[in-house]
């Protein structure tokens, strides 16, 4: 007797849907892809424009108005802190300090440095002053302030150049999602750079760098840690013409592990103009809370009044 092939239900099924009108429905997909003029680039062009950008600027002295943000689903709630005034120096190769000033009354929120090995942060408000080495990782989860590190803002401020001897760069063809007028998403093409860097222990994900392809600029860089955590969203739009050097009037630093999000909107910016070494220091003040980073937890607090404790 002969054996009826498996497949005959899938069969029968397919020549009966097109009679069964009321089975199905057929509706058209309308592809939103932006209108925009778009410019070609290649993998050595894209390189290229990162290392002559990061070539021309050795440092920059800024005054930004700054928006932070702080918290999100692991603390269960946001504070925002809107148009805090502040000063923005840095100087290659990792030198910044960085003032942000209170709303109306203009007094020290936050002042920081880092030379590029060890980081200093003053908290007014609160009186403690942050000491420890930019590798050190200890965060706060409770003091979102506190979790501000030099190091992050100079990475996401001054994008590093690409060198060839330790990393790889990838070029991935992508697409970014846009809103047009109606809030609706339309699909644009981009250009994206994929960093990888050498390590001991081999070949790690580093950054990835998105360019607009309506200007050719970078206007996203993901930096990841050694394990390939996303560790810095930075977004950079509004590019103007600073001392004939290209450069975003704003910036958006967001870390996600720590749960802060910086904006920089530049007010005025100055691009190489000569910084001293004493611009990047920062004494401790007398009679402030000592939190050292790189100290055991038992023995990193220094009180403030610890010569008169028992």
């Amino acid at each position: 007797m002969r054996r009826a092939s498996p497949l005959w239900p899938l069969a029968l099924v397919l020549a009966i849907l097109p009679t069964a009108g009321c089975l199905f429905r057929t509706r058209p997909v309308e592809e939103m892809y932006s209108k925009t003029p778009l410019q070609e680039s290649t993998q050595s062009g894209l390189i290229d424009k990162i290392n002559q950008q990061a070539e021309k600027i050795r440092s920059l002295q800024a005054t930004v108005d700054i928006d932070t943000s702080a918290g999100g689903a692991k603390k269960g709630h946001v504070t925002d802190y809107k148009e805090i005034r502040g000063y923005v120096l840095a100087r290659k190769p990792a030198m910044l300090h960085m003032i942000g000033l209170l709303p109306i009354v203009r007094t020290t929120a936050f002042d920081m440095v880092s030379n590029g090995q060890e980081f200093k942060l003053w908290i007014p408000p609160r009186n403690r002053f942050v000491v420890g080495r930019n590798e050190v990782q200890a965060r706060s989860p409770d003091k979102p302030m506190e979790n501000i590190r030099p190091q992050d803002i100079y990475e996401a401020l001054l994008i590093r150049p690409i060198d060839s001897e330790h990393e790889i760069a990838v070029l991935e063809n992508g697409f970014e999602i846009l809103h047009d007028a109606k809030g609706h998403r339309v699909l644009q093409a981009d250009y994206e750079l994929v960093v990888i860097r050498k390590s001991e222990q081999g070949w790690k994900l580093s950054r990835k760098i998105v360019f607009s392809r309506t200007d050719l600029q970078p206007h996203r860089q993901y930096i990841y840690d050694e394990d390939g955590n996303l560790m810095t969203d930075a977004r950079y739009a509004d590019y103007k013409d600073y001392d004939g050097v290209s450069f975003p009037s704003r910036i958006e630093i967001y870390r996600p592990q720590e749960e802060y999000d910086i904006t920089l909107n530049m007010l005025k910016l100055e691009i190489n103009k000569p910084l001293r070494d004493d611009q990047f220091t920062l004494e401790q003040p007398p009679g402030a809370e000592v939190v050292r980073l790189d100290k055991p937890q038992s023995t990193a607090v220094t009180p403030v009044n610890s010569k008169n404790s028992r």
